[in-house]
């Protein structure tokens, strides 16, 4: 190849984004670490699901693919319906991995007993220009989110975020979250919420090809019909023919994601 970079383009929906994000996580050096000798924690929410799902799968070492009920893997979700939540008796628990074994631990504890160089890994519902995810919370008391985060700032735990581009919003979540709040909403269509800005390591489509060999990758289109809907377009660089040979491999496997549903949803109106 010359020393122009060399280029592909893929397309994904959001759910093949959502298998890509996960294989980066996954990939992360403090993830394989923290898998080695520390604590994972891998949060409810449809993008983790996909993460507990890689992440297990090398775990296992059967290369054949662990699958996990995704339907109960989630809390607060975006329906046709608006902001709606999963109920609490149709969850699954959340993963926690202590040196590379599930752990019985509850999520609280497993909080508590954090420290740095273990991982807490959280998805978020929105991302802006600089960088900022956001989180909405139904939960008056922040959910999972407001019990975390300031155990996992203080510690210096790595806050890993794994969020599609297609959340991006042409907003500053800083600002939003100024403006809005489960008491300041006067009618919803779903739950009332709050947005939490957080700060860690976004980790969106962009992210994982770069952790996965590209030398650079960046959006160029977004949006779709026909089973498209929400699709990013990306073109990622190379000076390697054979790592784009090998990105492309991979993005044709994940390509066909199958649908994921939620088991029921709680949209209150």
């Amino acid at each position: 190849m010359s020393k122009e970079k060399g280029k592909i383009v893929i397309t994904l929906t959001p759910l093949e984004s959502k298998r890509l994000i996960a294989k980066g996580v996954k990939n992360l050096e403090e993830v394989q670490r923290a898998l080695e000798q520390g604590t994972v924690i891998i949060t409810l929410g449809t993008t983790n699901a996909y993460v507990v799902e890689e992440i297990l799968n090398d775990l296992s070492g059967s290369g054949s693919g662990e699958k996990i009920d995704k339907r109960r893997y989630a809390a607060g979700v975006i329906t046709d319906r608006g902001t709606c939540v999963v109920p609490k008796e149709e969850r699954v628990k959340e993963l926690i991995l202590k040196n590379g074994k599930i752990s019985d631990e509850s999520t609280e504890e497993a909080i508590e007993n954090l420290s740095a160089g273990d991982v807490f890994i959280k998805g978020a519902n929105a991302l802006d220009a600089t960088g900022t995810a956001g989180i909405l919370m139904a939960n008056r008391a922040g959910g999972t989110i407001g019990s975390a985060l300031g155990t996992v700032m203080a510690r210096g735990v790595h806050f890993i975020i794994p969020v599609g581009i297609e959340k991006t919003i042409p907003y500053s979540i800083t600002e939003a979250a100024t403006r809005v709040g489960i008491e300041k909403c006067y009618k919803t269509l779903g739950w009332p919420v709050g947005l939490m800005p957080v700060h860690g390591r976004v980790i969106t489509e962009l992210d994982a090809l770069k952790i996965l060999g590209a030398e650079d990758a960046f959006p160029i289109g977004a949006g779709g019909v026909d089973g498209g809907e929400g699709s990013v377009v990306i073109c990622v660089e190379g000076r390697s023919v054979e790592k784009l040979d090998e990105l492309m491999t991979l993005v044709t496997q994940i390509k066909g994601e199958a649908p994921v549903k939620v088991v029921s949803t709680d949209c209150k109106n």
